[in-house]
C-alpha cells in the first residue's frame, strides 16, 4: 500500500523504478529536467526512524538514479533535498543541475538557481502533456 507522500507525488503513474524500501517518481513539477522524488516506502515521518535495510537498500538506489540520469542528460552537479515540511513521509527531492538551460519536447527547462540552491517555486508542470514522454524516455535509460 503507497503512502500518502508517494500518492501526492502521483504513485502510481509517475513511477520509473520500485525497490524494496523505495520508489523513484518523476516529480510532477519540474525545476530542473529530469527531476525526480525519492520516497521511502515506510510509514516513518523521521529519516532517523526507517529501517536498517532502507538505509542499506539507499546506496543502491542513489547510485542507480545518478548512472541513469546521467545517462538521460548530462548534468553538472545533483542536489537531493529532504524537506518533509508538507508531505509527511521520508523523502528526497533529486534535483539534476544545470549550468544553461535543457530542452525537452520543444519545452525550455531553466535551472533558475544556477549555480546557487535551486528555485523550487519555478517549474515546469508536467501536466501540459509532457509527463508520458519524459517519463518514457527516462525509463529508457534507467538501470535494469
Amino acid at each position: 500500500m503507497a503512502n500518502a507522500t508517494q500518492l501526492k507525488f502521483g504513485y502510481p503513474h509517475t513511477l520509473i523504478k520500485e525497490y524494496d524500501h523505495w520508489c523513484v517518481l518523476l516529480r510532477p513539477q519540474q525545476p530542473t529536467l529530469g527531476s525526480l522524488v525519492l520516497v521511502c516506502k515506510q510509514e516513518e515521518t523521521a529519516f532517523s526512524q526507517i529501517s536498517q535495510a532502507a538505509f542499506s537498500e539507499l546506496k543502491t538506489v542513489t547510485q542507480e538514479i545518478e548512472t541513469s540520469l546521467k545517462a538521460f542528460r548530462s548534468f553538472e552537479k545533483i542536489n537531493y533535498i529532504m524537506l518533509m515540511m508538507v508531505d509527511p513521509n521520508v523523502h528526497f527531492h533529486v534535483l539534476p543541475r544545470y549550468s544553461s538551460s535543457q530542452t525537452f519536447n520543444g519545452c525550455e527547462f531553466p535551472d533558475e538557481g544556477w549555480p546557487a540552491a535551486p528555485d523550487l517555486s519555478a517549474n515546469i508542470d508536467l501536466d501540459n502533456g509532457l509527463m508520458s514522454p519524459l517519463l518514457s524516455e527516462i525509463k529508457k535509460f534507467w538501470m535494469p
